[in-house]
């Protein structure tokens, strides 16, 4: 098992991702090629950019865009045989390509020696900001965000590798393993981060004020 490896599951998945958040939007057969590309390498063309490291750097992973298009030309040509092999096994592909590319991320600041809250970003913005973009241009609101826990878990692995809590090669790979699990336990048992709504409060205050008058 290698990260090139790892890198071509997480390729396919975030691909295959946006090719049917396309077709769940009715888009053309170009709407779901570009949303399937930006969803794959728009988090690491943003890396790149806020990290120093040439954006050309995409255009060298030939194979990557090849694989890519090959994985959206099939779900566009086969959609609804391929669905259902999607909703099983869909999240799982999304946690290894989460965990590979946050951590891919994170290990490209640290060799370029920026400081801890870079590395955090490089992290968070390789693994799920491909998804953010991704909902955004869909008209949607940021899976990651409001989702079971998600891009938390790509801040725990640039924090680690950030700190320089973990360096060899074994430890990456207990950290990759580590970081699919978690994500797994996330959607499996719905785990979610606190959050505050403010129209459940609204609402409450439209009803009192309704029943004072």
């Amino acid at each position: 098992m290698t990260w090139e490896v790892l890198s071509i599951i997480g390729t396919i998945a975030f691909a295959i991702s946006g090719a049917i958040v396309a077709m769940e939007e009715e888009y053309d057969i170009l709407g779901v090629y570009i949303l399937g590309i930006v969803t794959a390498f728009g988090g690491g063309a943003i890396r790149n950019l806020l990290i120093g490291v040439p954006v050309s750097a995409l255009w060298e992973q030939g194979l990557l865009f090849q694989v890519a298009l090959f994985a959206m030309t099939i779900v566009f040509l086969f959609p609804y045989r391929l669905l259902r092999h999607w909703h099983k096994w869909g999240n799982f592909t999304d946690a290894i390509g989460l965990s590979a590319f946050a951590i891919q991320g994170a290990l490209y600041a640290v060799e370029m020696n920026h400081p801890i809250s870079a590395v955090v970003v490089a992290a968070v913005l390789t693994g799920s900001g491909g998804g953010i973009v991704r909902d955004v241009l869909a008209g949607r609101k940021p899976l990651v965000l409001r989702s079971e826990i998600y891009a938390f878990w790509a801040i725990l692995a640039g924090l680690l590798i950030g700190f320089q809590l973990i360096t060899s090669a074994l430890g990456l790979y207990i950290l990759f393993v580590g970081i699919v699990l978690l994500r797994v336990f996330s959607y499996t048992f719905k785990w979610k981060l606190p959050n505050r709504s403010l129209l459940h409060s609204d609402s409450v205050k439209r009803e009192e004020k309704t029943l004072s008058n």
